[in-house]
C-alpha cells in the first residue's frame, strides 16, 4: 500500500534543467545524490531553507527565487527530492525527509549559517519535509504555504490517522517549537483550506502560532500571482517578527539539546 500511495502522491515533471556548475550535489542518509542551489545577498539576515511543490523542480522555481531574494532580502536555498530532477532514486516519505536533513547539514557544516538565522518553507507537498526539519532540529521559525494535514485526509475529512498515511502534518505540528506562519487560500481546489486552519489551531494551543495569512478566493498552484505585493508583505512582516522576537525559551531548550 505504502509503494502504491506514493506513486500516485509523487507527480516529479520530466527535468527543467541539466547539470550546471552552480548547483550543490548533496549526498543524503539513505546515500541519494540530490542538487541544490543557493541564491545569497550580502546584506541578508535570514535563509530560506524552501521545500518545492509536487509537479515541480529546482529549474521552475530559481528563477521566482532569485526575485524573492532580492525583494525580502534573504538568502534562499532550495534542495531537490529524491527521483524529481537530477537526483538519484525513487521518491518516497522517507527520501524526502532525508533530503532536508541533507540540505540542512550542508546549510549549518559548509555555508556555516547559524539555525537562529535558518527559516524553513514549505510549498504544498514541501510543508512535510518543512515540518519535519522543524520538529527534528532547532530553526527560527516555519512558513507553510498551503499544507495538507495528512495525504489521506485530502479527499477524506478524517478524525484520526488511518495505518498507512503519508505526511501526516497533524500528528507532527505540535511538536515544533518555532513561531509558524500558515498560508492558505480559500478557493484551494487540491488541499481544501480546511487543512491550513487546522494545523494553525494546533499552533495557537502549543503557543507558536503567528497570525495566518488566509487569501480570499485564492487557489493552490496561482497563491502568488493572486496575492500580489501583499504576499510578499506578509513574509516580509513574518520575518521582521521573527527578527524582533526574542527566542522562546523552549526552542533554546531544542537547540541545547541540539547541541548547536
Amino acid at each position: 500500500m505504502g509503494n502504491n500511495l506514493a506513486r500516485l502522491v509523487f507527480q516529479p515533471p520530466q527535468s527543467s534543467y541539466g547539470k550546471d556548475p552552480n548547483l550543490f550535489w548533496l549526498t543524503t542518509s539513505r546515500e541519494e545524490v540530490i542538487p541544490a542551489f543557493y541564491i545569497r545577498k550580502p546584506d541578508a539576515f535570514f535563509t530560506l531553507l524552501f521545500s518545492h511543490g509536487n509537479a515541480e523542480d529546482l529549474g521552475l522555481i530559481i528563477r521566482y527565487f532569485r526575485d524573492l531574494a532580492h525583494q525580502l532580502r534573504v538568502n534562499v536555498f532550495s534542495y531537490e527530492y529524491t527521483g524529481y530532477g537530477m537526483s538519484t532514486g525513487q521518491p518516497q516519505e522517507a527520501a524526502v525527509y532525508a533530503d532536508i536533513e541533507a540540505a540542512f547539514k550542508y546549510m549549518r557544516e559548509e555555508l556555516r549559517i547559524p539555525w537562529a538565522q535558518i527559516v524553513p518553507y514549505g510549498r504544498s507537498i514541501g510543508t512535510a519535509p518543512s515540518i519535519h526539519l522543524a520538529k527534528s532540529y532547532p530553526v527560527r521559525g516555519v512558513i507553510l504555504q498551503s499544507p495538507m494535514v495528512s495525504i489521506y485526509r485530502i479527499p477524506f475529512r478524517l478524525r484520526f490517522t488511518l495505518p498507512g498515511d503519508i505526511f501526516t502534518n497533524i500528528d507532527k505540528i505540535g511538536g515544533v517549537c518555532c513561531p509558524v506562519f500558515v498560508i492558505h487560500g480559500t478557493r484551494d481546489e487540491i488541499v481544501p483550506v480546511w487543512h491550513g486552519q487546522a494545523l494553525h489551531e494546533i499552533c495557537v494551543k502549543k503557543g507558536t502560532a503567528y497570525e495566518p495569512y488566509v487569501l480570499e478566493g485564492g487557489d493552490h498552484n496561482n497563491l502568488e500571482m493572486q496575492a500580489g505585493d501583499t504576499f510578499y508583505v506578509k513574509l516580509a512582516a513574518f520575518l521582521q517578527h521573527l527578527k524582533q522576537t526574542p527566542i522562546s525559551e523552549k526552542l533554546q531548550q531544542q537547540a541545547d539539546d541540539a547541541g548547536f
